[in-house]
């Protein structure tokens, strides 16, 4: 692998197997990040092969730019077990990359490859910070509510309270430093304002989350993303995940019918505008990519479906993560939690 010797740049370990569509889009998308941003030096970890002909494709010749090539032997699908394709495949790609950062040659890992394979490589290789027992997926999914931060996005499928607490501090963590929102309010979504509302595992956050130096207020409901009632919300995996794909099919559907609504009224050029700017903003994910929240180390995670765009997207957000130093606030917070006692130490 080459190196280029700059220690003042940001290094980015790229999965160049993952999502739907490999090198066709990692190639060109890191080549979009690279000439956006001075500096960064990209690390495309893959098969050899694949990711000198997609270079080739496009005329570029890593001997001139801040990129290199990591070799790895095959990636891990959506569709197979995690943990057990992690031991059969010690060499694939997201495992690799993953090495690459626990080692000191990378500051973050990017892939939009399986969540789970991501997550999984990333606890292992890397760890998780103390006083958690695992990670979570979080951020600002919603550009028609950018600055509301939602936990867990798809992660964990069932969690007890004391998790969703410390979810719940990840995400304060990153509406502080990501949002600028000095004392982010926290809310639990349920079905209603009460506390007597929702079901056992919402009720007995309620009362953990009230006891917590938290800036609890309480529960939401789903048309609170925009009412401004809360800066983080929090739910567990199962829910965050039908959220997050309910936004992006209902963007999804609503771009073509607002072009066909507003045809007679509106200039073609004018509704291919509002249409992309209403999937964008129902489609973060495809575009910005999120961090993994809760490793010890700087993990960027995107969509599967991810374009180019997207990939240069999830780069750019990893910059930003970065540059605010999002781990290491991590880290604080969950000391605090710890002695407070919310957590055991």
């Amino acid at each position: 692998m080459s190196s280029n010797g700059n220690t003042a740049r940001v290094r980015v370990a790229l999965d160049a197997m993952g999502g739907d569509y490999g090198p066709d889009v990692t190639v060109p998308g890191a080549l979009a990040a690279v000439a956006a941003h001075p500096q960064l030096h990209v690390t495309l970890v893959g098969d050899q092969e694949a990711v000198d002909a997609e270079l080739s494709r496009h005329g570029a010749d890593i001997q001139a730019l801040p990129i290199a090539i990591a070799p790895s032997e095959g990636k891990i699908e959506d569709d197979e077990h995690p943990i057990s394709a992690l031991r059969r495949k010690p060499r694939s790609s997201i495992v690799t990359a993953m090495n690459l950062l626990r080692a000191g040659e990378a500051d973050m890992v990017v892939s939009v490859g399986s969540t789970g394979a991501s997550m999984a490589t990333a606890t292992i290789t890397l760890g998780l910070l103390e006083g958690l027992e695992r990670p979570c997926i979080g951020g600002n999914f919603l550009g028609l509510a950018p600055n509301t931060t939602v936990v867990d996005l798809g992660s964990n499928v069932d969690a007890r309270p004391s998790l969703l607490l410390s979810f719940a501090a990840l995400g304060v963590v990153f509406a502080r430093r990501r949002l600028q929102i000095e004392n982010p309010r926290v809310a639990l979504l349920s079905v209603g304002e009460e506390a007597a509302k929702g079901n056992r595992q919402v009720q007995e956050s309620h009362s953990l989350f009230r006891d917590s130096h938290l800036n609890f207020v309480g529960n939401v409901e789903g048309m609170d993303f925009f009412t401004d009632k809360a800066d983080v919300i929090v739910c567990d995996g199962f829910i965050g995940n039908i959220l997050i794909k309910f936004a992006e099919g209902l963007g999804s559907a609503l771009a073509p019918y607002l072009q066909h609504q507003l045809a007679e009224f509106l200039p073609e050029a004018q509704l291919r505008q509002i249409a992309g700017a209403l999937w964008t903003s129902m489609n973060l994910p495809r575009t910005m990519g999120g961090p993994l929240f809760g490793v010890d180390g700087l993990v960027m995670v995107g969509h599967g479906s991810s374009t180019a765009e997207g990939i240069a997207g999830a780069i750019n957000t990893g910059l930003l993560c970065h540059s605010i130093d999002l781990v290491e606030g991590f880290r604080e917070e969950l000391s605090e939690l710890r002695h407070t006692g919310v957590l055991e130490a």
